[in-house]
């Protein structure tokens, strides 16, 4: 069965999404997992727009991911293609976008204070929101993930890529990391999903 975009979406969205939609008149695609991003935003070559959105994303995720990427595309279309990406223009206008989904019909009661908080100044990812990106994990359907900060200190460690790390200290707010191959050192976020290989 072919699954619609309201599928991906909370109910009471739906409405909402579609009214943003057909007035922007983009085309969204829903893809595979991507490890890397959960959607982006670009002009084709024919001048049409599109967005892509991961298929793995629970609703509210996905509702946060759609709504930053059509506002990548309000902001070009408002202000101008030579705007940063994630600067002042953008954060304006996926603040302006976002107002609308922040209630309790639409998002868990645990998760408005988080959003509320994170749309003060909304960051390039949501992923960069510890306490948010934390909480948000905890709809996503499958069996329970392990952070990296929940890696025991000098233990190891291994990435989706199969890459294998050691545990080291937290530095500030990103966690030092030693690849176990090369010897070279990473600073991971917090909450990257990782499968510990210690026993």
């Amino acid at each position: 069965m072919q699954k619609t975009l309201s599928d991906f979406l909370p109910n009471e969205a739906i409405s909402l999404v579609d009214t943003i939609l057909s007035n922007d008149k983009l085309f969204v695609k829903i893809k595979n997992e991507r490890k890397t991003k959960h959607g982006d935003y670009r002009e084709l070559p024919n001048g049409k727009h599109q967005i892509t959105i991961n298929s793995n994303l629970n609703p509210y995720r996905f509702l946060i991911t759609l709504i930053h990427e059509i506002a990548h595309f309000e902001a070009y279309e408002n202000y101008g293609r030579t705007i940063k990406p994630h600067g002042k223009e953008w954060k304006k206008t996926f603040q302006y976008l976002m107002l609308p989904f922040l209630r309790p019909s639409i998002f868990p009661n645990e998760l408005l204070p988080l959003l509320a908080k994170h749309f003060k100044n909304p960051k390039a990812s949501s992923d960069t929101d510890t306490q948010l990106a934390l909480a948000l994990k905890l709809f996503d359907e499958g069996k329970p993930k392990t952070y990296v900060f929940e890696v025991p200190l000098g233990y190891n460690f291994k990435l989706y890529n199969g890459r294998v790390f050691k545990k080291g200290q937290l530095r500030r707010k990103r966690i030092e990391c030693v690849e176990v191959k090369t010897g070279k050192l990473y600073l991971f976020n917090p909450n990257a999903e990782v499968e510990i290989i210690d026993a």
